[in-house]
């Protein structure tokens, strides 16, 4: 299967968002990206029953940092983050892109969002007040917008 976009978890925390998004790139074709340190093992059981048994229909590659998870996506980098402007309704998306979230309680660094090889900061657009979405909505959120703009298409 061709991977039509990437979702990149930097040092993600929380299991079942994990399991949550390797069962939706799953059910997408897209690859998911895990940057090191994990706040858990692979093998929790709450990340493994979250993604149920569509571990092995999931492309999903773990990486010893940023660096290396960076190296490996052939387009785009677009950081998730509450404090961008662009709405991530406004982007035209291109296979290959990398879809960035940082981990559930934090987010991204400023480091990571100041890196020079991010091509812009994107946000979901919600009700002011509000401090965020879980971290598997989001990804879910973005990857089916990519996704829908392309036609569903597999192997784009």
């Amino acid at each position: 299967m061709v991977d039509v976009f990437h979702v990149v978890f930097y040092e993600p925390r929380i299991p079942p968002n994990t399991g949550n998004a390797i069962r939706m790139v799953a059910c997408t074709g897209a690859t998911l990206h895990l940057v090191e340190p994990l706040g858990f093992e692979l093998t929790d059981a709450h990340l493994r029953r979250a993604g149920l048994d569509y571990h092995d229909l999931a492309n999903v590659v773990v990486h010893p940092d940023l660096d290396a998870a960076l190296a490996a996506v052939p387009g785009r980098v677009f950081a998730f983050t509450g404090g961008a402007t662009r709405s991530f309704a406004d982007v035209a998306y291109v296979p290959g892109d990398a879809l960035l979230f940082g981990p559930e309680p934090t987010g991204l660094p400023a480091e990571v969002l100041a890196d020079p090889r991010m091509t812009d900061r994107l946000r979901i657009p919600m009700i002011p007040g509000i401090r965020s979405l879980n971290l598997s909505n989001s990804a879910a959120i973005a990857v089916y917008e990519a996704w829908r703009q392309h036609g569903y298409a597999r192997g784009v």
